[in-house]
């Protein structure tokens, strides 16, 4: 044997043995309970993902592997390796990879379903970041349906695969995705959209034809399965992010699907809606909600796709479909289908008017079929209760209509909204009982869940109203005269009071709902005299809760009370309201309570019983503090409280002894505390109405306060204090003393505030303030951050309570003692005072400590960091300027990053700050070329950074054109201001980047948009005076809108690689 043979054979060996190895790990990533093998197994994996070699390796393992999850590990490796932005595959590379993938899965139709899927993204991701990629004129990835042909045209298991393949690519173009820019994301998308999508759409309707008309098998595991992926492919075709918009899931109900005009016909053609009616009463329950999930987007589309006379019929068609579902209500049983099912009846009203829907044939019918299919799902409470909303908001929104509908076709819902309302109050009422004795799940213990309902129920309450309190007069009665007389009774059960508080709870929140319901000018003198019987009766039951609170009390009540007492506040209590209101005359007959002043002393005793016996109840004394707080926002109402003895009780006693929730209670979050915060904040308002420059008022306010700061001084000087009660006594002081803070915004209380504080930190008198409080702010932010940074390492998911949550609140304070104007920051330097240089030095350590992603990931630590680098650049360039290179790089990847941001704050932010970084660096290399006075060592360095890394500004100038350009940008000014800075400091670079664009485009738009590029700097002289700036914006804006028109009809794209690297 030669010597290269037996270097052929021993490379050989090696492979085959490696092989054996990473099919050993694999083994034990995906089938080990051992925590420290799988660990190593993954460590292992994640070097092997990382080698040289990984490409050729990954090929091996699906060619030779003999477990699923080596195949599977090749996959996922491929994935990551296509999808990295640094030092990505050559195109034939990819299209190799993408070519060997459809072949491998083509010859092996059988593969476990976990490694079909995983090989399937890889192809989808290929396909979507290539595609704006060319070879010889031909845009190689784009040719999908082609691909998948072959699949289609094959054994069963062959068209699974062809239309998962369809379906998960639809998927994946229409998922943004974090690590590249969002800008490439909707350039990819939207080209799709225009290209395929609509085809992929037509065939996997004429694939459900074709099935539907067949009589399939549906026992056969891979008919069922087949069915199954072409309804996942035509509901990811109809849930297509159309036009960008990103809309959020949760609030999938408002939802309006923008189908492009170019579909038109498949919704003109009534037989794309029949199919899915059709499939949905031929296919077993277990896929109909699938077909449901369909029509609901369906039901969805843009109004303005129709004209009246199309969507009028299209509107039929869609209703006689429901009718149907209603009048054949089989499958309904299954959840799913339930659900989906009452997301599409939602759909009718959200997309289609109440004049529209009247005018349709059945319409009669389908209302009652609606009413009856309510009614029996209200009043099975128990059955997929989060279906429920759907329901309700149908409803809700039918009954919000009937003001403005002006068609004569009667609506008839003076005869079905009742019932609707009498389902939902009495099956609440009978659902109390069971709750009880079955020992189920109580639905008013989802704050979130009766919150929303009872905001759908106080519009649909309000619809023939007299009948909703005639109903509720008569429940409460019942229920209140039962309540009473099993409390005077001495052998009832607790069962049966419990019973009849879980009742009055129920009616407590609604009548504070309908109430709440109340819109003023379609509100009559009769509807306001009913909502003082309902009133009446709230306030004369709590009168009877309120006497036994010494013996027992009610958490759920409680908190219904309060629900009530916060309608009854917007709707009765205020500057708006008229006081004559019939509402206050029913109150003064029955409970002598005559004018406004009278219910407010009613509140207060409330909120100061509420505090006096459930301080220990965190819900209810949060929710006492928040409807105080409230009413000490208003005008006219916050000058009648203080008026007030009780009121005045609370300015003068406000201690642990009389309110238990301001002492220390070891046994309570730390985060009860907030609320604190909320009760010396109304307290601060209510005290700031009369208190004017009264100082003894001030000090006899702040004695509490006082003896707080006292204790806690008197605690640290022994060595002996208990941590926890030390901790919790500093974080009480400390959250009263900032609602104090919130409250006291004029000039003359702050400046109370802050004698007070300065007294209590022992600074002198005649001391200069404002640098005395920039020493401390810098003592504590420079104390935090070094002991911050010695932790070590902190799990990510306690990050950022650990960590983050203090950085952040080191950043915003740092920024609000840099912008309060009220410290002279130069004398700092010259007199060696080294408080700003500390805290400066410990921002950017603690910065350099976090990751980029982190900067972006956490919304408080993002903002808070972003206004202080505003500040920053602006005030303090000299600083930054003075920074290490890895430093500056730093921070400007952290704007780069955030250019894109998704909030519009930390984007502004960013603007601003690269904004002044660009006015610095050609202010310098002004002076530089003018032989001005030699500039300082920081300024020379700084130019020196920009010049050896110009890639990093280049990038930004290319990202923001690109979001002006290609994007719906909502803060076009800002964006506009780096914008001029930018394209001065690299003026051939962008040269390249508008010739690249031009011809990026059609021949014959290319002439328009070179005109656009000349007239944005029509007129743009070299410099960064204000006036050059305007203009400039000026012309940003004509040329945005000049570049969309001239887009409007261009399918072609940008140059992928200069423009959106």
């Amino acid at each position: 044997m030669g010597v290269r043979e037996e270097h052929e054979w021993s490379k050989m060996a090696d492979h085959v043995q490696s092989l054996a190895q990473l099919e050993i790990l694999c083994k034990q990533l995906y089938e080990t309970t051992e925590t420290g093998v799988r660990l190593q197994a993954e460590k292992a994996l994640v070097e092997f993902t990382n080698s040289p070699d990984c490409l050729s390796k990954c090929q091996l393992l699906l060619e030779r592997g003999s477990s699923s999850y080596s195949q599977l590990l090749a996959a996922t490796c491929l994935s990551k390796l296509v999808s990295r932005t640094n030092n990505p595959l050559p195109l034939e590379q990819r299209i190799d990879i993408r070519n060997y993938v459809l072949n491998y899965l083509a010859t092996r139709p059988k593969l476990a379903e976990f490694v079909t899927q995983a090989l399937i993204q890889l192809y989808s991701r290929i396909t979507k970041l290539g595609w704006f990629d060319c070879q010889k004129d031909d845009y190689v990835f784009r040719n999908v349906i082609a691909d998948v042909t072959r699949f289609l045209q094959d054994s069963v298991e062959h068209c699974i695969i062809g239309v998962t393949i369809l379906s998960q690519l639809t998927n994946e173009i229409n998922q943004a995705d974090t690590s590249h820019p969002l800008t490439k994301h909707r350039k990819i998308a939207s080209s799709f959209r225009d290209s395929s999508l609509f085809d992929i759409f037509t065939l996997s309707c004429n694939l459900l034809k074709q099935a539907s008309g067949k009589n399939l098998n549906l026992n056969d595991e891979s008919q069922h399965g087949l069915l199954m992926q072409l309804l996942k492919l035509s509901h990811n075709c109809l849930n297509y992010d159309f036009i960008g918009t990103s809309t959020d899931e949760s609030s999938d109900d408002l939802c309006t699907v923008q189908i492009p005009t170019s579909w038109r016909s498949a919704f003109l053609d009534s037989s794309t809606l029949q199919l899915f009616f059709d499939l949905y009463h031929s296919i077993p329950p277990s896929l109909s909600p699938l077909v449901l999930s369909c029509l609901v987007q369906i039901a969805s589309v843009r109004r303005s796709l129709f004209n009246n006379a199309e969507r009028a019929k299209f509107l039929s068609h869609l209703v006689d479909g429901v009718k149907r579902i209603l009048e054949n209500p089989q499958s309904l049983s299954d959840p799913n289908n339930y659900h989906e099912f009452c997301r599409l009846l939602a759909r009718l009203k959200s997309n289609y008017q109440l004049g529209e829907l009247v005018k349709v044939e059945n319409y009669p019918e389908v209302i009652r079929l609606i009413a009856n299919f309510t009614v029996t799902s209200l009043q099975h409470w128990e059955f997929a209760p989060n279906s429920v909303h759907y329901l309700l908001s149908l409803w809700q929104r039918l009954a919000a209509s009937v003001p403005y509908v002006k068609a004569t076709e009667p609506h008839l819902l003076e005869t079905y909204t009742p019932e609707v309302t009498k389902a939902y109050i009495t099956s609440r009422l009978e659902s109390v009982c069971i709750i009880l004795r079955d020992g189920l799940e109580d639905p008013l213990d989802d704050a979130g869940l009766v919150q929303q309902q009872l905001d759908q129920l106080s519009t649909i309450g309000r619809c023939e109203y007299e009948k909703t309190c005639a109903l509720l007069v008569q429940l409460f009665d019942q229920s209140a005269q039962t309540y009473q007389e099993l409390l005077q009774s001495t052998n009832s059960s607790t069962i049966d009071i419990t019973v009849q508080e879980g009742r009055l709870t129920w009616l407590v929140y609604i009548i504070g709902a309908v109430i709440g319901g109340r819109v003023s000018f379609a509100s009559t003198d009769e509807q306001d005299a009913m909502d003082g019987e309902l009133v009446c009766r709230v306030l004369q039951l709590m009168n009877l809760t309120d006497s036994r609170l010494a013996q027992a009390g009610n958490e759920r009540l409680e908190l219904a009370m309060l629900s009530f007492f916060e309608q009854f506040r917007k709707i009765y209590i205020g500057d708006q309201v008229q006081k004559s209101s019939k509402l206050y005359r029913r109150l003064s007959e029955v409970l002598g309570l005559n004018d406004e002043t009278m219910v407010l002393s009613i509140f207060i005793g409330k909120i100061i019983t509420n505090l006096k016996y459930w301080g220990q109840c965190e819900p209810i004394t949060s929710k006492t503090l928040q409807l105080l707080n409230d009413l000490s926002i208003g005008y006219s109402s916050v000058r009648k409280l203080v008026k007030l003895s009780a009121v005045q009780f609370m300015l003068n006693n406000h201690t642990s002894e009389h309110f238990s929730f301001l002492g220390v209670n070891n046994q309570s979050n730390l985060s009860d505390m907030r609320c604190r915060t909320t009760f010396y904040t109304a307290l601060g308002r209510l005290l700031m109405v009369d208190l004017g420059e009264d100082e003894d008022q001030f000090e006899q306010f702040m004695l509490p306060l006082t003896a707080a700061f006292e204790a806690v001084a008197q605690m640290f000087s022994t060595n002996t204090f208990n941590e926890q009660e030390a901790k919790r006594t500093l974080v009480g002081l400390v959250r009263d003393l900032r609602g104090i803070a919130f409250a006291f915004n004029a000039k003359t209380s702050f400046m109370m505030l802050f004698d007070w504080m300065s007294q209590r930190l022992q600074f002198d008198v005649s001391s200069p303030n404002g640098i005395l409080l920039f020493r401390e702010t810098s003592k504590m932010i420079t104390t935090y951050g070094n002991r911050i940074l010695t932790i070590g390492e902190v799990p990510k998911d306690q990050m950022y309570s650990v960590k983050l949550k203090g950085v952040s609140v080191c950043f915003s304070m740092l920024k609000a003692v840099l912008s309060g104007n009220y410290v002279n920051f130069g004398v700092f330097r010259l007199y060696g005072d080294d408080a700003l240089d500390n805290a400066l030095q410990t921002f950017v350590k603690l910065l350099l400590s976090i990751p980029h992603s982190d900067l972006l990931d956490y919304p408080k630590l993002s903002q808070s960091f972003y206004s202080l680098l505003e500040v920053l650049t602006q005030d303090h360039m000299n600083f930054i300027a003075s920074l290490e290179p890895h430093v500056v790089m730093y921070i400007l990847s952290s704007i780069s990053e955030g250019l894109t941001a998704l909030d519009t704050m930390v984007c502004t932010g960013c603007c601003s700050s690269l904004d002044h970084i660009a006015t610095y660096l050609f202010k310098q290399l002004s002076r530089s070329t003018k032989k001005r006075p030699v500039a300082m060592a920081t300024d020379e360095r700084f130019l020196h950074i920009m010049q050896q890394h110009p890639e990093m500004i280049q990038q930004m100038l290319s990202t923001v054109l690109n979001i002006i350009i290609f994007e719906d940008c909502r803060n076009q000014w800002s964006m506009s201001r780096p914008l001029l800075g930018l394209i001065l400091l690299n003026e051939k670079y962008f040269a390249d980047l508008r010739n690249s664009i031009v011809n990026s485009q059609p021949p014959e738009k290319q002439q328009a948009m070179h005109l656009c590029f000349e007239n944005l700097m029509e007129g743009i002289e070299r410099n960064l005076l204000t006036k050059n700036r305007d203009r400039f914006t000026q012309n940003l804006s004509v040329f945005r809108r000049e570049v969309n028109d001239s887009m409007k009809n261009s399918s072609y794209g940008v140059n992928t690689n200069d423009m959106m690297s």
